[in-house]
């Protein structure tokens, strides 16, 4: 296995389904002694070795956010959208693994969180960056002030958010995202923008980003350092795929698009 790549290997604790197209699944183990603090909302990569043209020395790897982290007990939450991934493993694996298997991961990740200082914010996500989104939801002050903005697949699917009073939330009901890539955007366009420098925080499907991209820094002229945007998946294209085409698309924007 290559040096760069150090996984670690994970028991899963638990499962369950926390709304109808959401669940949840707990990883621990001895390998977590030493999983670094305030990695919540970054990222961990799960290894499918037995994938196509995967190897043990070089598998299949699943990029998912980590939303909660227990150091007392050596163990990780992972939340995974049930939304029909094209490539199928991970999905896959969520929908059929049961306390006592085992998997190896890799990471975690950098974390990228909104900038609480901004004069407003603007946090928005589909089901994929959901997790994420919850995490820095759950470190915003009191006092800020803005807008949350989630799209799911159905009513269903709300969770509960501790919001400070001046932060509004908006929820977007798609049953079809990867066909419907207008939702998110149009409930974003529709928000009536505040005065004052905003701070952008944004994870959803690769079309979508790139028209909300364009809105942010053409019709609203955000600077490249008052967002983060960011593709989780693509409709159609296995994750691959969408990494190719991320590597493509980034080469002609700002660094903040990842």
């Amino acid at each position: 296995m290559p040096a760069r790549r150090k996984l670690r290997l994970a028991t899963v604790r638990s499962v369950r389904n926390i709304t109808p197209n959401m669940r949840r699944i707990v990883l621990g183990g001895a390998d977590f002694a030493d999983f670094p603090t305030g990695r919540e909302g970054g990222y961990i990569k799960l290894a499918f070795p037995d994938a196509p043209h995967a190897t043990p020395d070089d598998p299949a790897m699943r990029t998912y956010s980590v939303r909660a982290h227990d150091p007392a007990s050596c163990e990780i939450t992972v939340d995974f959208a049930l939304h029909g991934d094209a490539g199928g493993l991970a999905t896959d694996w969520a929908l059929t693994v049961a306390p006592g298997d085992q998997i190896a991961l890799g990471g975690p990740g950098s974390v990228k969180m909104v900038d609480s200082t901004a004069d407003w914010i603007l946090l928005a996500a589909d089901m994929t960056g959901l997790p994420a989104l919850a995490c820095n939801v759950e470190q915003l002050p009191r006092d800020a002030i803005g807008y949350v903005v989630v799209e799911i697949t159905s009513e269903a699917d709300k969770q509960p958010f501790d919001l400070p009073d001046g932060v509004a939330l908006h929820w977007v009901i798609n049953p079809h995202p990867e066909t419907d890539k207008d939702k998110l955007l149009s409930q974003i366009r529709a928000l009536a923008w505040r005065a004052g420098r905003p701070f952008v925080w944004t994870a959803c499907e690769f079309d979508t980003m790139r028209a909300l991209r364009s809105y942010y820094r053409t019709d609203r002229q955000i600077g490249r350092n008052e967002f983060y945007l960011s593709s989780y998946w693509r409709a159609g294209r296995t994750e691959d795929q969408h990494k190719v085409d991320k590597a493509k698309d980034n080469a002609d924007t700002v660094p903040a698009t990842t």
